[in-house]
């Protein structure tokens, strides 16, 4: 079983910045890999990005290509997304996920086993 715990989100102006956790607690022994997904009103979840369990791979959505960053730090079981130069469309709840099955990242939701809670990302214009 793994346990995931966001936190970080927040208001903030359009070009600000803001640095998502994802908490990890569990069967974090066992090689797992950790995506970010957010959904904004009447829109499907929709892939932000994924890292590897051991960190040495990334896959980003294009949406974000260049402003977001994923990391981790296992010593710490935790993950993170750092946002950068927010934009309005950026707003929706975004939720961090472990999937225990697969070696690589996968980009549809339904693939993922376990789920946090979810953090709200509000942005102002």
């Amino acid at each position: 079983q793994v346990q995931l715990v966001e936190s970080g989100g927040g208001l903030v102006q359009a070009g600000g910045s803001l640095r998502l956790s994802c908490a990890a607690s569990g069967r974090t022994s066992d090689p797992y890999v950790m995506g970010w997904f957010r959904q904004a009103p009447g829109k499907e979840r929709e892939f932000v990005a994924g890292i590897s369990g051991s960190g040495d791979s990334t896959r980003n959505a294009d949406a974000v290509k260049g402003r977001f960053a994923i990391s981790r730090d296992n010593a710490k079981n935790t993950g993170y997304l750092q946002l950068f130069n927010l934009k309005p469309d950026d707003t929706a709840v975004y939720y961090c996920a472990a999937d225990t099955v697969a070696g690589f990242v996968r980009t549809v939701a339904g693939n993922y086993d376990y789920w946090g809670q979810g953090t709200q990302v509000t942005v102002s214009s």
